[in-house]
């Protein structure tokens, strides 16, 4: 929209850059172009804005396929004004010189033309196309059909309008018919998810037969060198045990030898002691032999007197006397 200012009675329009202004005076154009700014007097001028950018035109429209069937297409053409003098002398895009508002609506009436050029192109071709042909191959051949179309059409050329392009984003049939036709390949997923679970889960089973399978024989090794450490221990203990017993048979070999021999040498100890007794005993009653009687007996007193206890106080009786003397006369 333009932007006018107003000063005394004169007013001043200034333009923008995707704006062509067009100053008409008494049949003869005073301004023309992009980004003009001018002075005019609102009686005797009129003023057209024409825009010259790329604009969008979002389509949304129904068709039915060779089968009958109900499809939505959804495109964008995209368009812009090549020649404003020309669209300007074609459609109504006089502006209010008060307020720079347009004063009609040209666009939409833009708008509603290049829908219906690019809308019957898009509906001769899926009426010769099966529905699944149409849903699944015919957005190229829509988007060529409807460029071709809007390309060729002497009522944009006359317009001034230029298509730069046409997009066609999809063809959908109806919701519920969308799900049936969708109802295949969704199993057909379904199928493939199921079975890369079953495999998923048939892999899962495989590993853990197999850990069991490694615990199992890591249980079985281990329980192979308990026992064998048990035959070990066992083994160790009874050479252990032999080879006390045989240090104990050593040892009590070596006690019995050394009491025998001690046994031995107190033996011969006696037997030279008593043998030396004997001679001396001998010797002795050699030399009693060759005494007198009287001197034996005098011997065997004063041996006898040795071999008495000790007397401190002797009492004789009268009858201790009397017997004495009759054994002394017998």
């Amino acid at each position: 929209m333009a932007d006018i200012t107003r000063t005394l009675g004169l007013r001043h329009l200034r333009g923008a850059p995707t704006q062509h202004v067009i100053h008409v005076v008494r049949g003869k154009v005073r301004h023309s172009g992009t980004g003009e700014s001018f002075w005019f007097r609102p009686l005797t001028a009129v003023l057209s804005e024409v825009p010259v950018d790329d604009r969008e035109l979002p389509l949304l429209f129904h068709a039915r396929t060779s089968d009958f069937t109900d499809v939505t297409v959804q495109a964008t053409v995209t368009y812009r004004v090549s020649d404003p003098e020309l669209a300007a002398s074609r459609l109504d895009f006089s502006i209010d010189p008060a307020t720079g508002r347009w004063r009609g609506t040209p666009l939409d009436q833009l708008a509603s033309l290049l829908a219906e050029l690019a809308q019957q192109p898009a509906l001769d071709l899926l009426a010769a196309l099966p529905l699944t042909e149409a849903i699944t191959g015919a957005v190229g051949r829509i988007r060529d059909a409807v460029t071709a179309a809007l390309g060729e059409d002497p009522r944009l050329a006359g317009t001034g309008v230029t298509v730069v392009s046409v997009r066609v984003v999809s063809v959908r049939p109806e919701p519920e018919l969308e799900r049936a036709l969708q109802t295949p390949t969704r199993e057909a997923v379904q199928t493939e998810a199921d079975r890369a679970s079953y495999q998923r889960r048939a892999t899962a089973v495989e590993r853990e037969r197999a850990i069991a399978e490694n615990e199992l024989q890591s249980r079985i090794e281990l329980a192979r060198r308990e026992e064998q450490l048990v035959e070990q221990e066992s083994a160790n203990a009874r050479r252990r045990a032999e080879q006390q017993a045989q240090t104990a048979r050593i040892g009590v070999a070596a006690e019995a030898d050394r009491q025998r021999a001690l046994g031995e040498s107190e033996a011969d100890a006696i037997r030279v002691v008593g043998a030396a007794r004997a001679e001396a005993e001998r010797a002795h009653l050699a030399a009693y032999a060759e005494l007198p009687p009287a001197v034996l007996q005098a011997l065997a007193l004063r041996e006898l007197a040795g071999n008495v206890p000790q007397i401190g106080q002797l009492t004789v009786t009268p009858d201790t006397v009397t017997e004495l003397l009759q054994r002394l006369g017998r």
